[in-house]
């Protein structure tokens, strides 16, 4: 497990542009002190925009609140502190993370677990600046910028009851959303490169691995890469990682999709990657037995696109060309956006 210091040093990487209009934002909005709600899927790096937030912006410590991993039983005192001879065993008393947090940044991780009965009391630390421990009659003060994280939709938990409203609305002041995996591919070659340096420094993967990592869909986004990467580091000695070096769940994907694929490649002569889209071809785009060159092109990149359901850098893979040149080619032909 990394520490807390490995994790505060680890870089956000991305430079598809939602991940630039991302921070963009952040960088905008580090003068002030508003509470900040970022929304992602699990494995996308959520705690590291928390952190970024916090290090441009915010003196002080950096507190994680993991609402996910702390028993309910535990929760009040994890936050609030006790006072000795709170409870049976409370021989000492307890500093919580609600008052650790004060002149710096609170990070509640996965906020939509917090039990409802805490989320008011929450709710009166956010207005009031003030808590009191568990087994205190006097009140303390504690002043941080609050950041939450969660993967649900805390709107829609709203209106079934399971997160307070007004607690939403409090905390919903500045929105970030991360971005799948599956919507910045561009940034896999990085992400790969990053972590087998991390993990190796000398090791590195085929270009066929790498079209293969493009076309994947990560469901568990970055960190489903990151141990992906760590699997094929530890199951082969190098320096080259190869296709069969990939976990299973990638490997199934592979093997299923290959034979849908070759059809498809030997159709209009595309390298032979992997992909879980099964082809829909229009009459308009069935090839003639001779055509002139550009039309060839126009057709063979009609079809990757429509293949990729749209998917420019799964496209551009394979055609086997840069995304630069698709976009170009796309302009020229009248199908940009």
């Amino acid at each position: 497990m990394e520490s807390t210091e490995e994790i505060r040093k680890r870089p956000m990487i991305g430079n598809a542009p939602k991940m630039r209009q991302l921070f963009d934002n952040i960088h905008r909005i580090t003068d002030h002190r508003w509470p900040v709600l970022v929304l992602g899927e699990t494995g996308t790096g959520k705690e590291l925009i928390a952190r970024m937030i916090h290090e441009h912006g915010n003196r002080g410590p950096f507190v994680v609140v993991d609402c996910a991993s702390i028993p309910g039983a535990l929760m009040e005192s994890e936050l609030f502190g006790y006072v000795r001879g709170a409870f049976t065993g409370a021989n000492t008393s307890k500093l919580g993370l609600i008052e650790a947090a004060h002149g710096g940044t609170a990070f509640f991780d996965e906020i939509g677990e917090l039990p409802l009965e805490l989320q008011s009391k929450l709710l009166r630390v956010l207005q009031e600046k003030e808590f009191r421990p568990v087994g205190s009659t006097q009140s303390r003060h504690s002043d941080f910028r609050v950041i939450a994280a969660t993967n649900r939709d805390l709107a829609a938990e709203v209106e079934k009851n399971g997160f307070r409203r007004d607690l939403f609305y409090r905390l919903n002041v500045i929105t970030l959303r991360l971005p799948p995996l599956r919507d910045r591919k561009e940034d896999v070659p990085d992400l790969v490169n990053y972590f087998l340096g991390r993990y190796s420094g000398r090791h590195s993967v085929t270009p066929e691995t790498m079209r293969s990592l493009l076309i994947y869909d990560w469901p568990g986004n970055v960190r489903e890469l990151e141990n992906c990467i760590q699997h094929m580091v530890a199951v082969n000695a190098g320096p080259l990682l190869h296709l069969h070096n990939m976990p299973s769940t990638v490997m199934n994907f592979v093997n299923n999709a290959g034979a849908s694929l070759l059809g498809m490649a030997a159709a209009v002569g595309l390298s032979i990657v992997p992909d879980n889209i099964d082809a829909q071809i229009d009459d308009e785009l069935e090839l003639q037995p001779i055509l002139p060159l550009p039309e060839l092109e126009r057709r063979a990149i009609l079809r990757a696109i429509r293949y990729t359901r749209g998917d420019r850098t799964a496209a551009s893979v394979l055609l086997g060309i840069g995304r630069t040149t698709l976009y170009r080619k796309l302009k020229e032909y009248g199908f940009s956006d």
